[in-house]
């Protein structure tokens, strides 16, 4: 049986709010009280994992072990059937500017785009199937962990459409739906996407 989390305090290994805010409202009807690694002053590690598995643990581990309280990590990105899975891993440093192209910020639409050159180089009948995956893991201070996968198949559309998403879900259409992630309602989107997915595991295997 896998280890509990018991209620009171939980780090949650991001240094951004709106992470923080999204899985603390889920977590909150379970007694927890989620805090964020940025808030304690904790380091990023630095993601050198080979899958989200890895990253996800690499990242909870690092913020248990600093702060001495059980964290929850999360890691996750696009797969590509096509392209090999990628970019997978690297689907945030496929956005990264490069220091000669000025703002050093992400640039989605690049990032979406050096998908799509790779897909069309391959030919028109070339597969568009893709996937949205994302992993959550937990670890405790002395070393425990416990890991949850969640995914949502889709296909890949262009040119991007919808301004609600982010990333890469304007050119992302998840089964089953003809609108793109960027074109969903948010809400409907948290509900069906990939996080989710994983959320539900999580919840099912720890309060249920």
């Amino acid at each position: 049986m896998t280890r509990r989390l018991g209620s009171g305090s939980l780090v949650i290994a991001t240094h951004n709010p709106g992470k923080l805010k999204e899985i603390g409202a889920l977590l909150e009807p379970y007694g927890l009280k989620c805090i964020s690694a940025g808030s304690l002053g904790l380091p990023e590690p630095a993601e050198t994992g080979y899958s989200f598995v890895e990253n996800a643990l690499i990242k909870a581990r690092a913020a248990a072990e600093a702060s001495g309280i059980v964290a929850l990590a999360d890691d996750s990105g696009l797969a590509v059937d096509a392209l090999g899975g990628r970019p997978g891993v690297y689907t945030a440093d496929w956005a990264e500017r490069q220091w000669f192209e000025g703002d050093p910020g992400r640039d989605w639409y690049m990032a979406m785009g050096k998908v799509e050159g790779m897909l069309a180089a391959q030919g028109p009948e070339t597969s568009r199937d893709a996937a949205f995956h994302c992993v959550l893991a937990i670890a405790w201070p002395d070393g425990e962990h416990a890991v949850y996968e969640g995914s949502i198949a889709g296909s890949l559309t262009w040119p991007p459409r919808g301004t609600l998403g982010f990333g890469y879900d304007p050119v992302f259409i998840p089964q089953g739906h003809r609108q793109t992630f960027a074109e969903i309602d948010p809400a409907v989107k948290y509900r069906i996407g990939h996080r989710a997915d994983a959320f539900a595991k999580l919840v099912a295997d720890q309060f249920g």
